[in-house]
């Protein structure tokens, strides 16, 4: 038997060796490899090498603290990578298999505490018309534990956030260790293949948050009044959510004026003309805002996230930006807005 075949058996895959990965598959031919730090798109897959009859692999190069998920795939679709039992979902209805590098950690902070009080989550129902595709869409809103009036944050892709970052319980541990002041959360969640439109730069988006999520907001969350606390709400979102987020920021700073932006998509221009959300940058006065990007080290979109962030450094915005040993996954944004919170946040 082949040694990386038997090591693959016994030790799991990939097999971390030093600051390589090393993918290993079994049988007469081999899927492509598609991860976080090659993209996702159907060209991106890589060729595994044949080591031996029935043995493929490749190796890959990262950083000593990098979380990273992959998947292997052909025209017939996906395959499970058999040496890999961990696997989480991708959100769209597909599974990633995900591993570890040796100095990888992760928040606790999903984990229930024992003694910690528990914040409020209620579902609810908006029809907000015209402003939205479908017109009806559905908004979390989680009320922290305590009778003082509270800024909140809106939430980009609410149910992503409750469900794969665990926010509402994030946000309750750190309210208990006074990491944060308390928060409310307004979370809607997108309008499923409308969300790439909803959230490119959107006034219809930005008129449904206003006019139906901030009023349901006020109507059930005892919060801090915008008239005597401009800027005091936040907006987060990631991806297409994080563009959404500075735009948000950037045309409203009276209501959101602080911005949290997890891998924010500014790359997408039109016939080589950039986005929207570069003009507003450059040509409007500077708004009174508080911006926190951050972005992983191993995905597509971190040129224009440095773009973004030297651009508003030039006009006097000075974001908090940070990279981290990661791709473009919830498990990584879940982990980083713990920090985002803090800085946003701090009681």
């Amino acid at each position: 038997m082949h040694d990386l075949l038997s090591r693959a058996r016994s030790e799991g895959a990939p097999l971390i060796d030093d600051d390589k990965a090393v993918f290993v598959w079994e049988g007469e031919s081999a899927p492509k490899l598609y991860t976080d730090a090659t993209g996702w798109g159907k060209d991106e897959g890589i060729t595994l090498t044949q080591a031996a009859p029935n043995v493929w692999t490749h190796s890959l190069s990262f950083l000593p603290d990098a979380y990273m998920e992959y998947a292997y795939m052909n025209e017939e679709g996906r395959w499970r990578d058999p040496f890999n039992k961990r696997l989480i979902t991708n959100g769209m209805g597909k599974m990633n298999h995900w591993f570890n590098m040796p100095a990888a950690s992760h928040t606790g902070l999903t984990l229930r505490k024992r003694g910690v009080q528990r914040g409020l989550v209620t579902e609810h129902k908006i029809d907000a018309g015209f402003l939205v595709v479908g017109s009806q869409r559905p908004v979390y809103l989680y009320h922290p534990p305590t009778n003082e009036p509270v800024p909140l944050l809106v939430v980009l892709d609410g149910k992503d956030y409750v469900t794969r970052a665990k926010l509402p319980v994030i946000v309750d541990n750190l309210i208990a260790q006074k990491r944060i002041r308390p928060i409310a959360l307004a979370m809607p969640q997108h309008g499923g293949q409308a969300r790439f439109v909803e959230y490119m730069c959107s006034d219809s988006t930005l008129g449904f948050l206003v006019r139906d999520v901030l009023v349901l907001a006020a109507e059930h969350l005892h919060l801090l009044p915008l008239e005597e606390n401009p800027g005091t709400y936040g907006i987060l979102g990631a991806s297409m959510g994080g563009l959404m987020a500075l735009y948000s920021g950037l045309r409203l700073p009276d209501i959101f004026g602080k911005v949290i932006s997890q891998s924010g998509a500014f790359g997408f221009d039109l016939e080589g003309s950039e986005s929207v959300i570069y003009d507003l940058v450059r040509n409007v006065e500077l708004r009174p805002i508080k911006v926190w990007m951050d972005v992983g080290r191993y995905e597509w979109l971190l040129p224009m996230n440095r773009k973004m962030r030297g651009l508003l450094d030039t006009k006097g915005y000075s974001p908090i930006y940070r990279e981290y040993s990661g791709g473009h996954n919830y498990t990584s944004w879940r982990d980083e807005v713990v920090l985002a919170l803090e800085a946003m946040f701090a009681p």
